[in-house]
């Protein structure tokens, strides 16, 4: 158990000191600076090659939590464009005036999934009474910082909606973002966790247990929109592009629902 504290210790502080020191770095050299949800990687890193094979400009993303990307813009760190998981956080930029609500639009969506380890034998039915802490065993439960990582808030009121969440709450590793606590199950430092279903898919290492009924939490949505202040045309084409067909086909194509 130590090892995975140290772990999660050394994930945060990686994470912060890179997305600390990543806005200085893609200034630079970048025609647009984007800021996104950790779970979109795999999607949006595809999307960002093929935008710049087609048009000849370079677009430079940040994962993190939409929570520390939020935070980081409001101090003034110099994102072109965000993409969050989940639309309080837009709505908090939105409220200090540091997006542009005129090019705020609702991209995807996205379903919340149980996972173990690949090798795991554990079988549950998401249901009232599903015995997740007895299914724990003596481990934790991974799931991103339930108080401010959407992932994390979407697993939250879908346990306290099945009347779990008081059993594991002191269980639970809150990680900085939904894909460390996807990292704790795929190393086995944790016996299950709250993830996207997309981040699921994307790594061999875990299994899906099962799927949140969607009438468990809010509507999974993610809401991109241009910052307020910048002046980057490659970032408003950019926002165009990830609505565009072809962009279709490749969140599809990577678990994401693109009906919001």
């Amino acid at each position: 158990m130590a090892g995975l504290w140290m772990t999660w210790r050394v994930l945060v502080v990686a994470a912060v000191l890179a997305l600390v020191a990543t806005p200085d770095v893609v200034q630079a050299r970048a025609d647009a600076t984007v800021f996104a949800a950790a779970s979109l990687q795999e999607a949006l890193d595809e999307l960002a090659r093929r935008f710049e094979k087609s048009g000849g400009k370079t677009i430079v993303v940040s994962y993190a939590g939409s929570s520390m990307l939020a935070r980081q813009i409001e101090r003034g760190a110099p994102a072109d464009l965000f993409i969050s998981a989940d639309r309080e956080w837009m709505d908090y930029l939105a409220a200090k005036r540091l997006i542009r609500t005129d090019a705020r639009v609702d991209l995807l969506s996205n379903r919340l999934v149980l996972i173990a380890p690949a090798g795991s034998a554990v079988k549950l039915d998401i249901a009232p009474g599903f015995a997740l802490a007895q299914a724990l065993g003596g481990g934790r439960l991974a799931m991103a910082d339930t108080d401010y990582v959407p992932a994390g808030k979407y697993g939250r009121a879908a346990l306290e909606a099945l009347a779990e969440w008081q059993s594991v709450a002191g269980r639970v590793v809150r990680a900085e973002n939904v894909r460390v606590a996807l990292a704790f199950v795929a190393r086995g430092e944790a016996p299950l966790g709250i993830v996207y279903r997309t981040d699921a898919r994307a790594e061999p290492k875990v299994r899906i247990v099962g799927e949140f009924p969607q009438h468990l939490h809010p509507p999974i949505v993610y809401p991109a929109a241009l910052v307020a202040g910048r002046n980057s045309p490659a970032a408003a084409d950019f926002l165009r592009y990830l609505s565009s067909p072809e962009a279709r086909e490749v969140w599809q194509r990577h678990g994401f629902d693109t009906g919001t």
